[in-house]
């Protein structure tokens, strides 16, 4: 089997330019039940932010949106609710909207020739096994109707961040754990992130979050802001619940050299601190689960003390975009944030 990395195609990062952002509209009544509606408001202002529409003319700034509907009743719905942004809407059934993890990964080629790479999905170690999102990648791939890369291995996106240089971050508690790849051991797995993301090198973290449902995905605690840069978060708080294991991912990231051989400069905002759910227990709630689209940088907003910092601290790691904070409180509820419900569409040509 052809892997991308053989045939010349890589994963490149979320900086690169976009030609539209992939979004799933929140329409399960059963999963979402009293939040439906409170998820649906929050995906809208924040598709709005990603979109970035000018207040004068409307011509969007920021990413285009593409939706997934399950059925007429939704596409009419997400269609009215996204009016103003003219959303491509795709008629494909999903189970829950976290398309960072049940999407396609694009990838391209140094022509900027576009495919999709497409994984197994096991519902986060078969913890939420949920009606056709193990079927979404693929209906994605065939509905776009770029050549397809079927990987062997189950992943979800949210689990991997790159620098668009050949270097791969991931964390040991998700892609090391049994529930996803039994028997697989850590050299198998590195060679299949390395050809099917089209990279060079893998760097480890050992954990991420307390109760993070998806076994510590990356793109809750660390993220690269650019090649040889990764933002990670700090404690808030004297009853931060997760103190060490953000000390601990710091000091490993800063033990860290990238595929280029650069030690990784490590930079920290604050955490959320202390956030207990409507289940009483603490959440996995984080600030470095933004999205960067072509104009701006989204953070998730849980209502804390610490939400106006966070904001002000991403935005100095962007000065080329704006950035802003949106509430994400019920998607979190849910299950994620912002980069868990989105999923880039890199633009076409060369880099």
């Amino acid at each position: 089997m052809t892997t991308p990395y053989q045939a010349g195609f890589a994963f490149r990062a979320e900086w690169a330019p976009h030609e539209a952002v992939l979004l799933a509209w929140p329409s399960a009544a059963d999963l979402w039940e009293e939040r439906l509606l409170d998820a649906q408001a929050e995906l809208m202002t924040l598709a709005t932010a990603i979109a970035d529409p000018d207040p004068a003319t409307g011509a969007l700034r920021g990413d285009p949106i593409w939706v997934l509907v399950p059925d007429a009743a939704r596409r009419a719905e997400a269609e009215a609710a996204l009016a103003r942004l003219k959303p491509r809407v795709f008629d494909i059934p999903f189970g829950d909207i976290w398309l960072r993890d049940i999407a396609p990964l694009v990838v391209q080629d140094a022509d900027g020739k576009r495919a999709c790479a497409v994984f197994r999905f096991n519902g986060w170690g078969e913890k939420y096994i949920l009606p056709y999102d193990d079927q979404v990648a693929t209906r994605v791939a065939d509905a776009l109707g770029w050549p397809r890369f079927d990987a062997p291995f189950v992943m979800e996106g949210g689990s991997v961040d790159v620098d668009g240089e050949g270097t791969v971050l991931t964390t040991e508690q998700c892609l090391l754990n049994e529930n996803r790849n039994p028997g697989r051991h850590r050299a198998q797995i590195e060679q299949d992130l390395l050809q099917y993301l089209g990279a060079k090198k893998v760097l480890w973290v050992t954990e991420g979050l307390l109760n993070d449902h998806t076994d510590g995905h990356i793109d809750t605690i660390a993220r690269f802001i650019k090649p040889g840069v990764v933002v990670c978060m700090a404690p808030s708080g004297d009853d931060d619940p997760n103190r060490e294991v953000l000390e601990r991912i710091a000091a490993e990231l800063g033990a860290m050299t990238d595929a280029a051989g650069r030690r990784l400069e490590v930079v920290r905002v604050p955490s959320p601190g202390n956030l207990v759910g409507d289940d009483g227990r603490v959440m996995p709630a984080s600030y470095v689960n933004f999205y960067i689209s072509n104009s701006t940088v989204v953070v998730p907003q849980y209502g804390t003390a610490y939400d106006a910092a966070a904001v002000a601290a991403i935005a100095a790691l962007f000065p080329e975009h704006r950035t802003i904070g949106v509430s994400a409180r019920a998607i979190l509820e849910g299950g994620g944030a912002f980069h868990c419900i989105t999923q880039q569409i890199p633009t076409g040509g060369s880099r």
